[in-house]
């Protein structure tokens, strides 16, 4: 006997089972655990019921109408008649500037009338004169024609004093601040001997909410969404104030002015809401929710089963087909589900309508109530079923 032939022999022998035991391995891991590993289906029940679409925004209670008090002449604030959160009446007195600079002018324009109306007495009585010496030919044409002119000058003269004192006059009644509305002081910007100054912009000095009983919601909605809304839409909104209580509205206006920020254009919406309690304060932030569309005892589908599928087709890269066979004038858009069918998922094509983001209305399809559909799955061990074997060698 060869004894070097002997023991290569051995060798490759034990190479052998070697190999053979790591072949067998890897068809036990990737082989029977891989039918361990089979897909776990989770499912739900579909069945009828009411569905409500909603779109959504934030947005800031204002007063219907909010009027700006100004003033027109500076000055000192001498006397501050009212406070935040005060009703006030059409024609009160908010606050007086001083008026001392405004009474001297007055005096001013006062003198220079009568001072006016004293040359025009002297004027007419000149005038009178000439036009009687001239009757006796003691004067000329020229200097009747003179003391007419300084008449009529006269006139002019004194009609300019009176209208100086009436402008001073008026702006004497300006530094006298009145509320312009009847409502509530929501903002006071002036104190006690503070300065004011009125010039190329009139300062704001208060602001009144006419009525708080009657509010409106300035929210912004996109325009994926706009088209969703209309006038006279019931609205629902919360505030942070009041957690938990919903408020209602009404939508009374859609604003033309679209706004654009970072390539996102939305639009105003203007809400109407009742305030009886006047609970709802403005400023205060509204979260709203406008109902668009509502569906009763509706085949519903939850949007999860709408977004499944399988592994199996994103493992081999394909596309399940989403078309389905529409109704004429039907409405709508197609969509795929699946069901179990032998313990593998079936396509089921589908026509499906509004949401309310959790729930889908189906509109046409071979779905029915207590349908079984899938909405994800998993595998056995954590891990996906492998596609094939991996050679080892």
């Amino acid at each position: 006997m060869n004894l070097t032939n002997f023991g290569r022999g051995k060798k490759i022998a034990a190479v052998a089972a070697v190999l053979s035991i790591i072949g067998g391995g890897s068809w036990y891991f990737f082989g029977a655990n891989a039918t361990k590993d089979a897909a776990v289906y989770k499912t739900v029940k579909i069945d009828n019921g009411d569905l409500v679409q909603t779109v959504s925004a934030n947005g800031t209670l204002n007063p219907v109408v909010l009027v700006s008090v100004g003033t027109q002449v500076s000055g000192t604030v001498k006397k501050l008649l009212v406070d935040y959160n005060a009703k006030v009446k059409q024609g009160q007195v908010l606050a007086v500037l001083d008026p001392s600079l405004y009474d001297a002018q007055m005096a001013q324009s006062a003198a220079s009338v009568k001072s006016s109306e004293a040359s025009l007495e002297l004027a007419a009585a000149n005038e009178k004169r000439m036009r009687e010496l001239y009757a006796q030919e003691y004067v000329s044409k020229q200097e009747l024609d003179q003391s007419v002119q300084a008449l009529k000058s006269a006139k002019a003269q004194l009609a300019l004093s009176k209208a100086s004192y009436q402008r001073d006059s008026t702006n004497k009644d300006y530094s006298v601040i009145k509320s312009p509305v009847s409502g509530v002081v929501i903002d006071r910007q002036i104190d006690v001997g503070q300065t004011v100054a009125a010039s190329f912009q009139t300062p704001t000095l208060f602001k009144i909410a006419q009525d708080l009983k009657q509010m409106q919601i300035d929210s912004s909605f996109a325009e994926a969404d706009i088209g969703m809304i209309k006038v006279g839409q019931e609205v629902t909104f919360n505030v942070d104030a009041f957690a938990g209580r919903s408020f209602k509205g009404l939508v009374r206006q859609i604003r033309l002015n679209a706004t654009t920020q970072s390539n996102v254009v939305t639009y105003n919406v203007v809400v109407s809401v009742n305030n009886p309690d006047e609970i709802l304060m403005p400023g205060m932030t509204a979260y709203v929710n406008i109902k668009t569309a509502e569906r009763k005892n509706t085949l519903l589908v939850p949007n999860t089963a709408l977004r499944y599928k399988p592994s199996t087709l994103e493992a081999n890269g394909k596309k399940p087909e989403i078309k389905a066979k529409k109704k004429e004038g039907e409405r709508g858009r197609n969509a795929t589900v699946y069901v179990l069918e032998n313990g593998a998922p079936k396509a089921v094509k589908i026509v499906v309508g509004i949401t309310d983001n959790k729930q889908t209305e189906v509109i046409s399809g071979a779905l029915k109530a207590t349908d079984t559909v899938i909405t994800d799955e998993t595998v056995k061990g954590g891990a996906k079923k492998p596609n094939a074997p991996v050679r080892m060698f």
